[in-house]
C-alpha cells in the first residue's frame, strides 16, 4: 500500500498479522501538518472469522517528506466515547470553549 501524500488519502483499511480492520466511516478533525482523524472500524476476530462490534478511534498523522505518517491514537471504548460527547457537549453549552 503506497503511503498517504493527503488526508483524503489516509484510510484504516488494513490486513494484519492479527486479521482485517474495515473502515466504515472517517471524519476529518484538522487538516494540515499535523492532521487528526476519527476513524469508525471493525474487525475480524481470528477465532471466529466473523466481523466483531464497531469501534472508534482518533489518530494522529504527521507529513513529513511528503507522506502521512501516524504518530499517535487514541481508542475509544463504548464508555469513554460517552463521556466524551456528554463532556464536551457541556462545555459547548456552558460557553467553555469560546475561548473568552
Amino acid at each position: 500500500m503506497p503511503q498517504p501524500e493527503t488526508v483524503d488519502e489516509i484510510t484504516i483499511d488494513a490486513e494484519t498479522d492479527f486479521g482485517t480492520v474495515e473502515q466504515l466511516d472517517k471524519v476529518v478533525l484538522t487538516k494540515g501538518v499535523w492532521s487528526t482523524i476519527l476513524f469508525r472500524y471493525r474487525e475480524i476476530d481470528p477465532k471466529t472469522n466473523d466481523f466483531g462490534p464497531n469501534k472508534a478511534t482518533i489518530k494522529r498523522y504527521q507529513k513529513h517528506q511528503g507522506y502521512y505518517k501516524k504518530r499517535d491514537s487514541v481508542n475509544l471504548t463504548e464508555a469513554s466515547a460517552r463521556t466524551l460527547v456528554q463532556v464536551l457537549s457541556e462545555w459547548l453549552k456552558d460557553g467553555k470553549l469560546t475561548g473568552k
